[in-house]
């Protein structure tokens, strides 16, 4: 018989589990509805640089590629006037495997007309040197471009292309990028008859230099 005085051990308190964070993972891109497709189609090629695949396009969209693949033959068809409406201007055009806006061929004309007489105003540091890549690297694609003067040359390309310096020359057919050539209005401004004549530059850089190889000019 236990000793009446003995002391009784109090129960242990049970232990609160220490709560675990949750972990949430990111909720799904909802699609775009079917009859958005071409109008959501239409606002990422307005932005793009590059032709866009299907492929890229329908993941974009969250939409199967047979269902892109409609939308823009639909939108083909509509901006050349084959439904009834008016003919663009502009054309949705595949170029390398992948879909770009271009302006209508029927307006080149017009169109480097107006770019040489309302942008008067004289190119940046930046857009000079990019211009000078080009034409001593040509045919040479953005991402090379950007390589050899370590940034974004985004911006400074369209630049370019609107006061009609340079062209889009072809599309690599294995990796989709376009390449840049000059123009024959850079040799009439620049008072030359050939690119050949441009000053050799290999003398004015350092032994060593990437970028420019040492038999170009």
């Amino acid at each position: 018989m236990p000793d009446a005085f003995e002391a009784v051990e109090a129960p242990r308190e049970a232990e609160t589990p220490t709560p675990q964070p949750v972990t949430t993972l990111p909720a799904e891109p909802a699609p775009v509805p079917a009859p958005d497709v071409p109008r959501a189609l239409e606002a990422i090629l307005m932005v793009a640089d590059e032709p866009q695949s299907l492929v890229n396009l329908a993941a974009a969209v969250h939409v199967p590629v047979g269902a892109v693949r409609r939308a823009i033959a639909d939108l083909v068809a509509d901006y050349d006037g084959e439904r009834g409406g008016v003919r663009r201007g502009f054309e949705l055009r595949e170029v390398g495997g992948g879909w770009r806006f271009y302006v209508r061929a029927d307006y080149d004309e017009l169109i480097t007309e107006y770019v040489v007489t309302q942008n008067p105003t004289k190119l940046s540091q930046a857009a000079l040197e990019t211009l000078a890549v080009i034409a001593y690297k040509q045919p040479i694609s953005r991402g090379a471009i950007a390589s050899i003067r370590a940034v974004n040359v985004d911006s400074v390309v369209r630049t370019l292309l609107g006061r009609g310096l340079i062209t889009e020359m072809f599309t690599d057919s294995e990796t989709g990028a376009i390449n840049y050539g000059t123009t024959d209005l850079l040799l009439t401004q620049l008072g030359i008859n050939a690119i050949d004549e441009l000053p050799r530059i290999s003398p004015l850089l350092d032994d060593g230099r990437e970028g420019f190889d040492s038999d170009q000019h």
